[in-house]
């Protein structure tokens, strides 16, 4: 709650459970104090929410990070501003440094239900040709998916050729033969009839599910995917990791200049190159080139995998720039190779470090010499694990100047390039 000596009046900052110590964090750079809120569950695993503090005619601010146990901590955050709305707050805003479900972007519709990108000519006019903005039909049964269908085509062959076998003496041609029994040349769940397998994308529904609740603005950082951003139609605020872990390459790396920042994926090269850029780096890319090949022999359809370094970085330091590090599995890899390629030393500089599953002992074992993440996810317990290999950036102060210049309508465009701790 703001007090008397605080810059700010009317706000409040109410904290979920997924991320405590930066809600604390936050406040503690706004000279105000968290708002009180009794969250818990229930036997049965069912949220209960009670909003202590009054809240009415203020600017409600809602910290709850996208990381944990996820989808409680979304169902908490859902409860949380609805609660603020049903209490008078006149404004609320999510502030959630990493945003839940941002790694399953969609195809943003209208609310009509019109696609917002529409598919191109030509694939309008050939259905079994899909582009990345077309959206699968109604899927249709396959000849050679479909049990009863194969054993129609099966006995209808077999009639077929008993006549041939009538009309030629006796005699089965080879071609024939093949015919009667059928083989299947792909697995049972590969498409051939040009459907495009649906893969559930959440990225409309957690949009709709925020502003349904009643929230009215998003600060976030570094998104996964940028463009999850036109899924709202409430303004989204995308803060940038950048200038923090530019300042601390520029502070906490020796000779950087001479270093090189590496992409680890194709997808994370705009990010890399932007920190390159702005400091007159050197830059490497790591690609991983998947193919689709079909066996002449049996017609089974396989997937090859091949990465290669596009970059010098033999007798070089690396610094793998990355926005989001869960299983280890991208960066870890990514290390290996660039040990392999001559690099002396590697660093993993991560916006969010989720640290999933075996990500742990991972780094461990990896060629990773030291890893740098900020605190958007709760970073205690990976500091224990991990020791002098982490190194933890504090992101409060940025989230809390984003705060203190949208409740004064100031511009926050500052902050994407030049804020630093």
């Amino acid at each position: 709650m703001s007090s008397d000596n605080s810059p700010v009046r009317n706000l409040v900052i109410l904290g979920g459970s997924s991320h405590p110590r930066l809600t604390d964090a936050i406040c503690a750079n706004l000279n105000i104090s968290p708002a009180e809120a009794s969250l818990h569950k229930f036997k049965n695993g069912e949220t209960s929410v009670t909003i202590v503090n009054s809240v009415r005619d203020k600017d409600v601010y809602i910290v709850q990070s996208g990381s944990g146990r996820v989808n409680d901590n979304l169902v908490e955050l859902l409860i949380l501003i609805s609660a603020c709305k049903t209490a008078s707050a006149k404004k609320v805003t999510v502030v959630t440094p990493l945003f839940p479900y941002s790694r399953q972007p969609d195809i943003p519709y209208t609310k009509t239900g019109a696609p917002l990108v529409a598919a191109k000519a030509n694939s309008l006019n050939t259905p079994s040709q899909f582009t990345f903005e077309s959206v699968p039909g109604t899927p249709r049964s396959s000849g050679k998916c479909d049990t009863g269908v194969s054993l129609a085509t099966a006995a209808s062959n077999a009639l077929k050729q008993s006549a041939s076998v009538s009309s030629l003496g006796g005699v089965v041609r080879p071609a024939m033969a093949r015919e009667d029994s059928w083989v299947p040349e792909a697995p049972v769940r590969e498409i051939n009839n040009g459907y495009k397998q649906w893969i559930a994308q959440s990225g409309t529904l957690i949009a709709q599910l925020l502003t349904c609740a009643g929230a009215d603005h998003i600060i976030t950082m570094d998104l996964h995917d940028p463009q999850f951003q036109g899924f709202f139609d409430i303004p989204v605020d995308n803060l940038y990791g950048k200038p923090i872990l530019q300042n601390y390459i520029t502070s906490y790396i020796p000779d950087y200049q001479d270093a090189v920042i590496v992409s680890p994926d194709a997808g994370g090269a705009k990010r890399a190159t932007a920190i390159a850029d702005g400091l007159g780096m050197a830059f490497a890319l790591i690609h991983k080139e998947r193919r689709k090949t079909k066996s002449f022999v049996n017609g089974q359809t396989r997937q090859i995998a091949n990465t290669m370094l596009v970059g010098d970085v033999a007798g070089k330091v690396c610094l793998i720039v990355d926005d989001l590090l869960d299983t280890a599995n991208t960066v870890t890899r990514a290390a290996k190779l660039l040990k392999d390629q001559g690099a002396i030393k590697v660093y993993a500089i991560i916006t969010h470090g989720v640290f999933s599953g075996e990500a742990i002992e991972r780094i461990k074992a990896s060629a990773i010499d030291k890893i740098v993440t900020t605190n958007s996810t709760p970073q205690i317990e990976h500091l224990k694990s991990l020791g002098s290999k982490l190194e933890v950036l504090d992101v409060a102060r940025i989230f809390a100047e984003a705060i203190r210049r949208i409740h004064n309508g100031e511009s926050v465009s500052m902050l994407f390039d030049y804020f630093t701790i």
